[in-house]
């Protein structure tokens, strides 16, 4: 199951004091108006007071496809309603999680339904407040027992809410768009409310990220995520969750520490904590992947989103897999190690969750006092040494124990931010 072996591997931190607001931004194209331009430009009258088309043929109207995607009104942030019916909540997970190809802190937040195993379209879906959905895509079908839906919800210009995995998408939205195939996307130009259904979901979580492009979080090279922009514009949710929603939500959160969200940011310059790349493969979007993913050269060394003590090292290619672990002896802390720490050695174990009684947390049910804790083998030994202030040296060595490894072979690989 999806959950069950995302919640085995979870990290995070961050609050909005850590952002960096920008003063002033103009609109880039992608974040333009097209009925905005057009209107202005062009037309006489202004395209938002006609009606919208009822075919693609149909004239004397608002066009509401083909079109730039970033339809939108107005700027800055608004107030945010639950994306799920509470009572259709049964836990939610921060941001910062890592898990399989997910191998940096995940960008979204995760609502579980009240009961995981359900089939699918079981729960609605709706507007965590009033904007316009501008983009819809259909992930391929793969290995999915479900349908996977995600939209793009622009509250304004430069505020939006992004969700992932509805298993279905409301008559509404089917209407504009027609029947979505697999692994295609639409542009689309969808006026909706808050609290509004939007889609169903069953049997998998809904992911939940709310990106504001006015603030730039702390990635030390923000160009590496070109391949999915938002990504440097996440911000926690539960800054603009509105009362009392937001305290009803905190009580189905499993993080108990701020930020109360997560946190996906922990880049530190000249330091080893953070997201790093295998030099020259293109940042997050990698490159060469031949049969691996675009995470294969993706790692992260970071800290727990449900227990942030504790110390997560994640890689994209740990003997062909991307894996994920905690630390022997939960120490050195990579916040503290420099270029003149010189050669660090960790131990690699798995990761288990207790509760303050001792007994394992079933990662299923809601419990505010969840602790991350290593075990007791170790998988692998990697060892780590900057190199430059943005260079790291990485090498894993399988199946060994920490007496049986103490330098570099020419097998080991730079890293860069």
């Amino acid at each position: 199951m999806v959950l069950l072996v995302l919640l085995m591997f979870l990290v995070s931190c961050t609050t909005v004091k850590d952002y960096k607001i920008k003063e002033d931004k103009n609109p880039t194209a992608s974040n333009e108006s097209f009925l905005e331009n057009t209107s202005k430009f062009n037309n006489p009258i202004s395209n938002k007071e006609l009606p919208e088309c009822p075919s693609e043929t149909a004239t004397g109207c608002r066009k509401t496809k083909d079109r730039n995607h970033s339809d939108c009104n107005g700027s800055g942030t608004v107030k945010l309603t639950t994306p799920m019916r509470l009572e259709d909540i049964g836990i939610i997970i921060p941001m910062g999680a890592m898990v399989g190809g997910h191998v940096t802190p995940i960008d979204h937040m995760y609502f579980q339904p009240t009961v995981f195993q359900s089939q699918p379209d079981t729960y609605e879906v709706v507007a965590d407040a009033g904007g316009i959905i501008t983009d819809i895509g259909h992930e391929s079908k793969g290995d999915n027992r479900y349908n996977k839906y995600r939209l793009v919800i622009k509250h304004s210009c430069d505020f939006y809410s992004i969700y992932n995995l509805l298993t279905s998408l409301s008559p509404k939205i089917i209407e504009k768009i027609g029947n979505l195939d697999y692994g295609s996307n639409a542009r689309a130009n969808i006026f909706i409310k808050e609290g509004e259904v939007i889609g169903r979901i069953g049997g998998q979580t809904l992911d939940l990220s709310v990106n504001y492009d006015k603030v730039n979080i702390n990635f030390i090279v923000p160009e590496h995520y070109q391949g999915e922009d938002w990504k440097i514009h996440t911000v926690d949710p539960f800054d603009y969750f509105k009362e009392p929603i937001r305290s009803q939500l905190l009580a189905k959160n499993v993080r108990r520490v701020v930020p109360f969200g997560g946190k996906i940011d922990y880049d530190i310059d000249g330091k080893l904590v953070g997201n790093w790349f295998v030099e020259n493969s293109g940042g997050y979007a990698g490159s060469d992947h031949g049969r691996f993913g675009y995470w294969s050269t993706h790692l992260a060394i970071v800290y727990d989103t449900i227990d942030p003590s504790h110390i997560i090292f994640s890689i994209g290619n740990f003997d062909g897999e991307p894996k994920q672990f905690s630390v022997k002896g939960n120490s050195p802390d990579p916040k503290d190690i420099d270029l003149s720490s010189g050669l660090v050695k960790y131990g690699l174990v798995d990761t288990q969750y207790v509760l303050g009684n001792g007994d394992f947390w079933n990662r299923m049910s809601y419990a505010d006092n969840v602790k991350a804790i290593g075990g007791d083998q170790v998988k692998g030994v990697v060892l780590l040494q900057l190199i430059d202030k943005r260079k790291l040296k990485v090498e894993v060595f399988h199946n060994k124990n920490l007496e049986d490894v103490s330098s570099f072979t020419d097998k080991a690989v730079i890293y860069e931010r």
